[in-house]
């Protein structure tokens, strides 16, 4: 007996021709079905015709042809359609068709919103309100879930796709869909309103230096800066807040090592998308359903030093492992890179002194500043008012002073004011300080001319961005 027949109760014979389509009255046309969001006097026919799609959910897998399961589905509805005498318009009856597609292979409602190349973030905060991030700005978008039994079907779903396990018990959890996008969800009772949960689009398209200079993220000058600083093998750390644009940042500043190199990536969620053809990438692994098996990114990072990297790239330090990754800088890996979450660079340098203190070495204040002191540069990032991200500062340290972190300012953003829209507009100018490693910059065969580094006039209005 074939599947659909297991499906439908009996062997039949199939449709000879496909359903006719009432018409669809003037008034059906509305805002909802135009953007494909399915009726709601449909909504209770879709659930039937469900129930008779589970024995596809767990078969499907095994099928691999996407468009043999339409054909399946699109079959069975077109039964049910003339079984109940149910009058549907054929965009109704295609609606519906996608709809039941995107519930036993997809991710549900959220298959469009993860489709929109404009949408670089999903915020589900209950079953009946999803927010998105369209170039830097959030909006409600009218996308909701039938009910939250829904919501939490797609929540397990994804989780269970990467072997997690997510409950009442254990209701929080970090996952990756397949297309690399990071997902955080949160059940009750920790989430008082319904499961929630956060996604972190990946970028199909790699941001290259030509689409930063576009759209303002930086200037000519600090690029030019920073590819002979990364070329130059001096250690560089991001710094900046959540959606801030540094692993953008990171994967930029990645593009410009050496073919010849050996680089060792390290993340908790492989994000960065490294094109050069020495790479070695190393992803985390969490605790299994018993709580063992976990690695860290601290023991990835431990064991990278073994394994002979020019280079090492660490996707995030958030613990103890900013310990081993400075030690790392001070010991022969130098041009290694990471970020941080600061939203100073003096704030980066507390961040990252907190966090050595966090490996449990007990080093007195002055060894764990010197050691921070190993770092070259923070570029720090930026989500302005009205969601454009930009490099804000680039900040040379200069070793220890006073018991101190010595550093200056190369290069900074001066936001001017804000437009009639509410969106913050200024300039990137240098500084007019000279950084000290300009002349092992020029050692090591990176020639930046000074002129880079003085401080321009303001530039007139309709030149800011």
């Amino acid at each position: 007996m074939s599947l659909l027949e297991r499906m439908s109760g009996g062997s039949q014979e199939p449709p000879e021709k496909p359903v006719a389509p009432a018409p669809a009255p003037a008034d059906l046309l509305t805002e909802e079905k135009q953007r494909g969001q399915l009726r709601p006097e449909l909504q209770e026919h879709k659930a039937r015709i469900h129930k008779q799609l589970v024995e596809l959910s767990s078969t499907a897998s095994e099928m691999g042809d996407r468009d043999q399961v339409r054909a399946w589905i699109v079959e069975l509805t077109e039964r049910y359609v003339r079984a109940t005498g149910l009058m549907v318009s054929r965009r109704d009856l295609d609606v519906l068709v996608d709809s039941l597609i995107d519930d036993v292979l997809g991710l549900g409602p959220l298959e469009g919103l993860l489709q929109d190349a404009d949408i670089t973030e999903i915020m589900i905060n209950n079953a009946k309100q999803v927010y998105v991030e369209r170039r830097g700005r959030l909006t409600l978008s009218d996308v909701v879930f039938e009910s939250d039994r829904q919501l939490r079907l797609v929540i397990d779903r994804v989780v269970s796709s990467v072997g997690r396990r997510v409950d009442e018990s254990s209701p929080m959890c970090d996952a990756r869909l397949a297309d690399g996008s990071r997902v955080n969800v949160v059940l009750p009772p920790l989430a008082l309103k319904g499961a929630c949960m956060s996604i972190r689009k990946f970028s199909r398209n790699k941001l290259e230096v030509a689409d930063l200079l576009r759209i303002g993220s930086c200037s000519e000058d600090m690029i030019r800066f920073l590819e002979a600083a990364v070329r130059a093998r001096l250690n560089i750390v991001i710094s900046g807040g959540t959606s801030s644009g540094k692993t953008t940042l990171l994967n930029l500043l990645s593009s410009f090592i050496p073919n010849t190199e050996r680089i060792v990536t390290i993340e908790d969620a492989a994000e960065l998308r490294i094109e050069q053809e020495h790479v070695i990438t190393l992803e985390a692994r969490p605790a299994n359903v018993e709580g063992s098996g976990a690695v860290s990114i601290r023991a990835l990072l431990v064991n990278s030093l073994r394994m002979r990297p020019d280079r090492i790239v660490v996707g995030e330090c958030r613990g103890g492992e900013a310990l081993d990754m400075l030690q790392a800088m001070n010991t022969g890996h130098e041009g290694s890179m990471s970020t941080v979450h600061a939203n100073t660079p003096a704030d980066a340098i507390s961040r990252l002194e907190t966090m050595v203190l966090m490996a449990g070495a007990e080093l007195p204040s002055r060894a764990v500043l010197k050691q921070i002191a190993a770092i070259d540069l923070i570029v720090q990032a930026q989500r302005l008012r009205g969601g454009a991200r930009r490099i804000v500062s680039i900040t040379e340290l200069n070793g220890m002073q006073q018991q101190e972190v010595a550093y200056q300012e190369l290069f900074t953003y001066h936001q001017v004011g804000l437009s009639e829209e509410g969106a913050a507009y200024g300039y990137h100018a240098a500084t007019g300080a000279v950084p000290t490693r300009l002349d092992h910059l020029r050692a090591s065969g990176e020639e930046v001319p000074a002129s880079v580094f003085q401080a321009p006039p303001p530039p007139p209005r309709e030149e800011m961005y």
